[in-house]
């Protein structure tokens, strides 16, 4: 029997937990009988203390076993998912899922909502009218087992001690703790039954890790315990020092998403970061020899309209319209007002402040400044403009949807002030900045 006052001291002096207390300490958090209080006090400890490998292993196994653990036995393929650590415009999960699910593996997919200026997969799918994100496990293993693929969001279920830890971290300062981050990004994962994860952590102006150093630290970190854990992981580094869509907005952006399963035209940095993700799924999860084919099989998917079928399946599954594909205009909500917005001399595009970028989305209510905000799914940022382009004073910095016509003037000043113009740049930054292998950790 463990005292959760004495593990709570022992933690911040320093001391490594053993795994039997910290389980104790986790079982806790999920009966209820450890305080909000005492966690805040624990998540502040790990703040300043961090964790030892086995400490952080012990704890995030701790945490995945607080609640249900997915099983996929009988499947003809491999069980896979990604995870980013949230940027603008990342509509990434609403493509990669089909591509991956139409090469042959199987995608659950457990998504959470906007944090801060970045968007929220759940909130883009809930863009689309009936979509529903709130399933029990056993309905999501037959959505997956049936189509390939589905997106929820987290529930009582799974890893409640999560739930809870989380909430108390978003009020006391210490979400940006990299054992805890590692710990609540895992603990799902590790729950979903995965065969192999592959890990998106972005990087620059419009990512909570703005340095090389955090960023590899993070990626390291989390592909050292999922390895020693059972579970492969890989972690690819991605700019983050533009938005990666044309669109940054609920609706804008699944409509982007469809337009890019369907043939229609492809951001080259979205483009750029799908396929290498998708390479490392299809890789790690036994489905290609090696990039070269990977990218092979990536590129029929798109090319033949089969990733496009599955994501149609998932949307009609799950509660959407079953001719969203063919008639997104009819099914998608659009905004009352939506203009341009023109840069006052011409220049090329030098900085894009994308963390002021993904608030504009914010404060025209496209995100949550509050929990308990409700989102309009209709608002945000489309035809963007990219790093390095040449534009007039008749070449839009962007087009703004919005609700009124005041919430609009201020969303265009915002842009302005976040997208700065000069001479011709001496290049771009590459997309994907660095790939971490997990395997090799173990």
């Amino acid at each position: 029997m463990y005292l959760t006052q004495e593990l709570i001291a022992k933690k911040r002096d320093g001391v490594p937990l053993g795994a039997d207390e910290i389980a104790a300490f986790i079982q806790g958090v999920t009966a209820q009988t450890v305080s909000d209080a005492q966690i805040a006090a624990f998540a502040m400890a790990v703040w300043f203390q961090g964790m030892e490998a086995g400490e952080l292993k012990a704890f995030t196994l701790a945490m995945r076993d607080s609640g249900a653990v997915l099983h996929w036995r009988g499947l003809e393929g491999p069980v896979l998912d990604k995870h980013s650590s949230g940027g603008v415009g990342d509509l990434v999960s609403l493509v990669l899922g089909p591509v991956v699910a139409a090469c042959g593996g199987f995608v659950p997919m457990i998504s959470g909502r906007g944090l801060g200026h970045t968007g929220g997969t759940l909130d883009k799918l809930e863009s689309i009218p009936g979509f529903c994100t709130s399933i029990a496990i056993d309905q999501f293993q037959q959505l997956v087992r049936a189509n390939g693929i589905a997106i929820i969001g987290q529930n009582e279920k799974l890893v409640p001690a999560d739930q809870r830890f989380y909430a108390v971290r978003d009020i006391t300062a210490t979400v940006n703790s990299v054992p805890l981050i590692i710990a609540s990004i895992l603990s799902k994962k590790l729950a979903e039954g995965l065969d192999a994860l592959v890990m998106d952590i972005k990087l620059g102006s419009g990512a909570f890790m703005r340095e090389p150093g955090e960023a590899r630290q993070l990626a390291t970190g989390i592909c050292r315990v999922a390895t020693d854990s059972g579970l492969p992981c890989n972690a690819l580094i991605t700019d983050m020092n533009a938005p990666l869509a044309w669109s940054a907005g609920n609706a804008l952006e699944v409509r982007e998403a469809i337009d890019f399963l369907t043939g229609g035209p492809q951001h080259d940095r979205l483009l750029a970061v799908v396929q290498a993700l998708a390479a490392e799924m299809l890789v790690l999860g036994g489905m290609a020899a090696g990039s070269p084919q990977a990218e092979d099989k990536v590129c029929r998917a798109l090319e033949s309209g089969a990733a496009a079928e599955c994501f149609a399946r998932m949307v009609a599954t799950q509660g959407g319209p079953h001719d969203l594909l063919d008639r997104p205009a009819k099914h998608l909500p659009s905004a009352t007002v939506s203009r341009p917005v023109f840069p006052d001399s011409p220049g090329v595009v030098t900085t894009m402040d994308t963390q002021s970028i993904g608030y504009v989305v914010v404060h025209l209510g496209g995100g949550r400044q509050h929990v308990n905000d409700s989102i309009d799914p209709a608002v945000g940022l489309a035809d963007l403009c990219t790093l390095g382009q040449k534009l007039d004073v008749h070449t839009p910095l962007a087009r703004v949807h919005a609700s009124s016509e005041s919430d609009w003037q201020q969303a265009a000043a915002r842009l302005k002030s976040a997208i700065q113009m000069d001479q011709p740049m001496s290049g771009v930054q590459p997309v994907i900045h660095e790939r971490i292998q997990g395997a090799q950790m173990s």
